[in-house]
């Protein structure tokens, strides 16, 4: 394999697990340190031999940048385990943690049922002060316009 085939595979295997600048950071590293291995005496073959599969390679980076919670790139597994590593280290430094939808209605439920109960309740204390009044003053008035 040479050094061209050798990084077009890293840049492929790399595209789905990172975002592009870090694909393309990352076969820039490795360009420039074959280089630079070269220029120290090595053959190519020798260097690309020493690197191993860029397959490999590349999920060893996909899986050192998850552990460090820098993944944004367009791996739906990969983005979600880091988004559940990142809501997890806010949990523990004790941010505000959202919950979820169906909580957030049942919790609105609840207060709306307390709220009618507390209103009835009092509806059902004052409605025998409340009716009397309301039937005198309707006599009142409807006496008043005779």
């Amino acid at each position: 394999m040479e050094r061209t085939e050798f990084l077009e595979r890293l840049q492929r295997a790399l595209s789905g697990g990172v975002n592009s600048s870090q694909v393309m950071e990352n076969v820039k590293y490795y360009r420039d340190y074959i280089d630079m291995e070269i220029r120290k005496g090595r053959s190519e073959e020798e260097v690309l031999g020493g690197l191993g599969d860029p397959r490999l390679l590349a999920k060893s980076i996909i899986e050192a940048n998850k552990r460090a919670g820098v993944i944004e790139g367009t791996n739906r597994n990969y983005d979600e385990e880091a988004s559940e590593e990142k809501y997890e280290r806010k949990v523990k430094l004790g941010h505000v943690v959202r919950m979820p939808g169906w909580l957030i209605m049942l919790i609105a439920v609840v207060i709306l049922l307390l709220i009618i109960g507390v209103a009835f309740s009092l509806i059902s204390v004052f409605a025998p002060i409340i009716i009397p009044v309301l039937v005198v003053v309707l006599v009142i008035n409807y006496l008043k316009g005779r």
